[in-house]
């Protein structure tokens, strides 16, 4: 998702026609491209199985951007139960799974300019309609991620993301 705001860069003085308000993470932050193709081991854009013994499922970390029109996302991944996994399985194409309780999971994700890390934050992962990507919700502590998806950021957090990201 972007919007038409373009904005000037800080790093670099150039002007960029786009503000992005979504970044995805291909792959859980255990992953590595060794592992493709190998037993107990698949990558897949929705779900990922490392070692035969731990399960990921891909979802959607939104925060409320305060001065826009849009919210701005993070594609993540979550670790959930085994359990948890087979459960979301047996529900993929099931419009049922809107009513299944939040799957806990911890965030698999190791999102940039963010301290102390992201990786292994405690999260619920709430189902959506099959074709939609579940949402992620952080625990309510007081880490950086969490205090952002519950107050909300600007436009400003917006633009310092995007130039962290182009200019790493």
């Amino acid at each position: 998702m972007t919007t038409d705001l373009g904005y000037t860069c800080t790093c670099c003085g150039e002007r960029h026609d786009e503000l992005p308000f979504a970044y995805g993470a291909p792959a859980p932050a255990f992953w590595n491209d060794s592992l493709a193709g190998t037993p107990g081991n698949v990558l897949e854009p929705e779900r990922c199985v490392l070692g035969g013994t731990h399960f990921f499922l891909r979802g959607r970390l939104v925060l409320p951007v305060l001065d826009a029109g849009d919210d701005f996302e993070w594609g993540v991944w979550v670790s959930v139960s085994r359990e948890n996994f087979l459960r979301a399985e047996e529900l993929w194409d099931d419009p049922a799974r809107v009513s299944e309780p939040p799957y806990f999971g911890w965030l698999a994700t190791e999102l940039p300019g963010y301290e102390p890390a992201t990786l292994n934050l405690k999260t619920n992962l709430h189902t959506r309609p099959p074709g939609e990507r579940p949402l992620v919700e952080v625990e309510p502590t007081g880490h950086p991620l969490a205090v952002e998806q519950r107050e909300g950021i600007t436009l400003v957090r917006v633009q310092a993301v995007a130039e962290l990201l182009r200019h790493p």
